[in-house]
């Protein structure tokens, strides 16, 4: 086909192996309009010189799931289309030279069990069995994982583009996207060199490119590119065809087989940043000038791993440009500034092992407005303001790439742009020892250390008891026994006014919020499956007036579903507040004595019940305060003027001096709403879970006839009854639980841990999960099971609990 079509039911732009994987899918979803544009030639960007290891474990059971279907894709493409992919199953192994990094990969490998995976660790000899040409000297362990593979990235490409043309899509080589031609915020058409698509859905799949085409239609994507080198050699003898892949992240280094010889490259600590002032006109099939003085520090290392690599030919050093995001993940899902548009880009330098994954979910994310499951951890909403920075992007992506091989340490803080985002309290608590950490550009305090008791405010990371769990036990404590005070600042706060905001809101949201003013209702929005999309608290602050909270890192996701979710013709606008509303939130049983002696207003249990909220006075601010909690103690979050905020603080801890009032951080939060068994969007709940298995149905007004999103599927669940329900674990205090520890019912693995940590109060650890049963899961079933879970591939038992392990009455919430 040689002619440009004039129509299209959806453009991809770009032809790297993520865009033509889409093409791909697409067609075979049945969508055989489907135009892909390269602007040169195939994989001419970035995927031509990817080094094309296909790992698969990550730290998240769906991104795993996209990556196992990349391999369960590449084993059968070459049958399907006739051509060679260069795809072999032969394995990988990752190894371990101290003992923190045994204890990550032991870690590592019960991830791996729960997600389904096999990976085995293996003693030093046994894996220079699969490995002969390494010195093991300084190893402790490995693991191998016998799925993973490699690919030649061309090839696996042209493969599939074969597929997609059989398959009914179009490929359109050496035709450059000009433009976007958009009408009152709709894509109407594609402008190329070549002639003009009309079509309604783009996707952007533009590699490197792809932050400075998307921004010149007010969509922002977080990457920069950074210099990647690897190294080829020549044969070397004993370098088997069956060689597994190697990961050795002590040494920065990575290694596969190639034509009976190895590539070598790695993650130094010090990357190069790659055209800061733009990307060159006319960058294809091009690769940067080898640095051999920067690769040198790699290649020290990886002497000590292969000493064949001393006397081996050097075939080339190549040295390609790649996309690389502020936090490791790739950034794939539809712009929330464009209806329609969406985008698969950023891929860190593991395009190819998610290559067939992604292509696969971008394909039906546009066939049928969803992605085929939970993939926040990759959507493009995850971002905020301060990634429309480009000079901030590129600082934060530099800790990320260099950080590519560093331990992943627990409750890890990235270092880099910050402070970026500053509540007006910030100093004051820096003063008071707070130790920061960062979320979507916010400044907020992790745990504060107490100076006279030698405590300095810095993280120590161990995969251990941390160095803060002693401050964080002060803090839970205060909570329970007397009071705490959280700086909360950096809530997403948004608006909702308009004749129609009741309506619209009615339909968004599965709890009932038609309540009189000055009513809290703590809600699920849901998609059409009845999976949770939105957590948060509306409060009603007129006839047709909402005040909405939802927490930090979900400020851009939960403004964009309301907003895409308000009915067609509906008048009310959504507007964000978050900048301008500074929140101190005051918990405690002494929280009603300390907020008494700073207002005239009646705070009293009669005149200002739990779940309410109205107008107080403090200190000449009139503050909007909500009577709820997040950990299980009665207290107000004071939402104000950020003007006000030092002052309403000051005021509060100075009456709360005689009371035992302390400031306190999030990971104390979290450790309280473990406790009150409370769930964490994100991670314990989320669009791949129902308020009915996750224990939330009580939020759901079925019992009202209000049609609402996703009523069809929580009705036909809750009849039908559900396949996972949500538990809460707990175990020996000297088990350290941080999630995706495996869950095992009478010996059998039925799950694993969405969330983990520590109760001060009640003296365990806890950690909650969701078991599994394809032929359905009650309360009964779970409470009859005998429980264990492994962690770092050690099963120890657990007691299984289906209610609150603190207050299950209420009654100190409600006091």
């Amino acid at each position: 086909m040689t002619d440009l079509p004039t129509t299209a039911k959806a453009v991809i732009i770009g032809g790297g192996i993520v865009g033509v994987s889409t093409a791909y899918h697409l067609a075979k979803l049945g969508w055989t309009d489907t135009v892909l544009l390269e602007r040169k030639k195939l994989t001419s960007g970035t995927t031509f010189h990817a080094a094309g290891l296909v790992g698969q474990l990550r730290s998240n059971a769906n991104i795993t799931q996209l990556l196992g279907y990349s391999v369960d894709l590449y084993n059968k493409l070459e049958a399907e289309t006739g051509l060679g992919t260069g795809w072999k199953m032969n394995g990988g192994l990752r190894l371990a030279c101290n003992e923190e990094r045994w204890a990550e990969v032991k870690r590592q490998a019960t991830t791996a069990h729960s997600f389904g995976l096999e990976m085995e660790l293996l003693t030093p000899s046994e894996a220079q069995k699969l490995w002969p040409l390494m010195n093991v000297d300084d190893v402790i362990g490995a693991a191998f994982m016998p799925t993973d593979g490699q690919a030649n990235p061309s090839d696996i490409t042209q493969a599939l583009a074969k597929g997609a043309r059989m398959a009914g899509a179009s490929i359109f080589e050496d035709t450059k996207v000009i433009d976007l031609e958009i009408e009152k915020g709709r894509i109407r058409a594609v402008i190329t060199d070549k002639g003009r698509i009309e079509c309604e859905r783009v996707i952007c799949c533009a590699g490197q490119w792809t932050r400075e085409f998307a921004a010149k239609f007010g969509v922002n994507v977080p990457l920069v590119s950074m210099e990647h080198q690897y190294m080829v050699t020549e044969a070397i003898e004993g370098v088997t065809s069956n060689l597994p892949t190697l990961r050795d992240p002590d040494r920065l280094t990575y290694y596969k087989e190639e034509v009976g010889g190895l590539v070598m490259g790695g993650y130094e600590p010090n990357p190069i940043p790659w055209a800061k002032s733009g990307i060159p006109k006319g960058f294809h099939y091009s690769l940067l000038d080898s640095n051999f003085d920067h690769f040198e520090q790699l290649m020290e290392l990886a002497l000590g791993r292969v000493p064949a690599l001393e006397t081996a030919g050097i075939k080339t050093l190549t040295n390609g440009p790649e996309s690389f995001t502020p936090d490791g993940n790739f950034i794939i899902g539809e712009a929330p500034e464009l209806k329609n548009f969406f985008v698969g880009a950023g891929f860190n330098a593991f395009g190819i092992a998610a290559g067939g994954g992604a292509g696969m979910a971008l394909a039906e994310w546009v066939h049928k407005g969803e992605p085929p499951f939970d993939l926040w951890s990759a959507d493009i909403r995850r971002f905020g303001v301060p990634h429309f920075d480009t000079d901030w992007v590129r600082t934060r992506t530099v800790e990320a790439y260099a950080k590519h091989y560093t331990m992943a340490w627990p409750h890890e803080e990235n270092r880099s742009g910050r402070p970026c985002r500053k509540s007006p309290l910030y100093d004051r608590l820096e003063k008071q020892g707070a130790c920061f950490g960062e979320k979507l550009g916010w400044e907020r305090p992790n745990w504060f250390a107490d100076k006279s008791l030698g405590e300095t405010p810095k993280d120590t990371y161990s995969f251990e008891r941390q160095n803060w769990f002693d401050a964080v036990g002060r803090e839970h404590r205060a909570a329970r026994e007397a009071a705490a005070l959280f700086d909360q600042s950096s809530f997403a706060k948004f608006v909702l006014k308009g004749p129609d905001a009741l309506k619209a809101l009615s339909w968004i949201a599965s709890n009932d919020v038609d309540k009189p003013v000055g009513t809290l209702t703590y809600t699920q929005m849901l998609n059409d499956h009845a999976g949770i999309e939105s957590d948060l608290t509306i409060g009603r602050i007129g006839e047709e007036e909402f005040y909405i909270v939802t927490g930090t890192g979900f400020a851009t996701h939960d403004f964009d579903w309301i907003k895409r979710n308000i009915s067609e013709g509906y008048n009310c606008q959504l507007f964000d507040v978050t900048s301008s509303r500074a929140v101190l939130t005051l918990m405690g049983p002494k929280a009603r004595d300390i907020l008494s002696a700073v207002t005239r207003d009646d705070i009293s249990n009669e005149s200002f019940p739990f779940g309410t909220l109205k107008p107080i006075g403090i200190a000449g601010c009139r503050a909007d305060a909500l009577r709820v909690t997040y950990v299980g103690e009665l207290g107000w979050e004071l939402h104000l003027p950020v003007e006000f905020a030092t002052t309403v603080y000051d005021a509060i801890m100075a009456a709360g001096a005689e009371h035992g009032l302390v400031n306190a951080g999030y990971r104390a939060i979290e450790s309280l709403r473990l406790e009150k068994g409370y769930r964490a969007w994100g991670s314990d709940i989320g669009p791949d879970h129902t308020p009915f298995e996750s224990g939330l149905g009580w939020a759901v007004k079925l019992r009202k006839d209000i049609p609402f999103k996703g009523r069809e599927a929580a009705q036909a669940q809750k009849a039908a009854g559900v396949k996972k329900l949500m538990a809460c674990f707990t175990t020996d205090p000297s088990v350290v639980l941080l999630g995706r520890e495996t869950i095992y019912r009478d010996g059998e693995r039925v799950g694993w841990l969405t969330s983990g940590g520590f109760g001060y109060t009640v003296g365990k650890s806890i950690g909650y999960g969701y078991v599994r049963n394809p032929e359905g899961v009650t309360r009964a079933y779970v409470e009859a099971g005998s429980y264990e879970l492994e962690v770092g591939t050690e099963r120890v038992p657990c007691e299984v609990h289906m209610g609150p392990l603190y207050d299950p009455s209420m009654s100190r919430v409600k006091a």
